[in-house]
């Protein structure tokens, strides 16, 4: 029997690519976006979600249960990023942010556990983020919100796992995708005091976006996860030095750690 796999944010980036692997493995997949019918020529079926709509997404879950019949996998994908200093970034944005990454995957795993519990299987991945295991300087509200994520799934994991449902987190470094464009960068203020440091970091964050791991690793360490039948709750995947700075994390002296950090970020 086909596996049949839900993804949202599955139009470009990292979650096209997961979905284009999977069919290659024998998954049924269905990709959602906010505006489907402005996509052409997709290799995999798209329905219309925006996760800050619970309306849609009640109705993009149902669509497909009544097309399939079932749903064994939910790659919570969809999310989008922000920078900016804390003291320059209107709260307003912080809140869109949250809304989209933290409280959108939790509304879309709200949706899809009615039908797991009914099956007794199934295993919910989140798209968190190794940001989230650490406040970075000009990214903390993306932080904040992937690292938010991550405890969610945690505390979820166990509130389901005797229900037959398993849920795991998924934190990808830099990858080369179109983050960057839809990203909501806060202005480097004339004024600012974070001006030149800010401006030098925007450079930065976009430069290793660019030169990122390409996103078939995720789509191969995805479908190891999903064919594993004991999967971890946390996995990493990325390059070592962004897998290597959680463990340093963990074992330097936390003022140590943050030099490390500044030093990176020339700060």
């Amino acid at each position: 029997m086909r596996k049949v796999v839900l993804i949202t944010g599955g139009s470009s980036g990292i979650g096209k690519s997961v979905g284009e692997y999977l069919i290659q493995k024998g998954y049924t997949v269905y990709g959602t976006s906010r505006n489907p019918q402005k996509i052409e020529n997709h290799p995999f079926k798209l329905l219309q979600l925006d996760v800050n709509s619970v309306e849609t997404i009640t109705s993009a879950v149902q669509e497909l249960i009544s097309i399939e019949g079932r749903l064994d996998v939910l790659i919570n994908n969809a999310g989008m990023g922000i920078t900016g200093p804390i003291e320059d970034t209107s709260t307003e944005e912080m809140r869109k942010v949250f809304d989209t990454n933290f409280f959108g995957a939790i509304d879309v795993m709200k949706a899809v556990l009615p039908q797991m519990r009914l099956q007794k299987a199934g295993i919910i991945l989140n798209i968190t983020s190794i940001a989230g295991y650490m406040g970075l300087p000009f990214r903390g509200i993306y932080s904040a919100t992937k690292g938010a994520l991550e405890l969610v799934t945690e505390a979820l994991s166990m509130e389901v796992k005797n229900l037959g449902v398993k849920v795991v987190n998924v934190a990808p470094g830099d990858f080369a995708t179109n983050i960057a464009s839809g990203r909501y960068h806060t202005p480097v203020f004339e004024n600012s005091a974070y001006k030149k440091v800010y401006q030098e970091n925007l450079d930065l964050m976009n430069s290793h976006v660019d030169s990122g791991s390409d996103p078939i690793e995720m789509a191969k360490g995805i479908h190891n996860i999903i064919e594993s039948n004991n999967p971890k709750i946390h996995y990493k995947i990325g390059s070592f030095m962004q897998k290597f700075s959680i463990v340093l994390k963990r074992v330097l002296p936390d003022r140590t750690y943050e030099k490390l950090l500044m030093n990176h970020y020339k700060l």
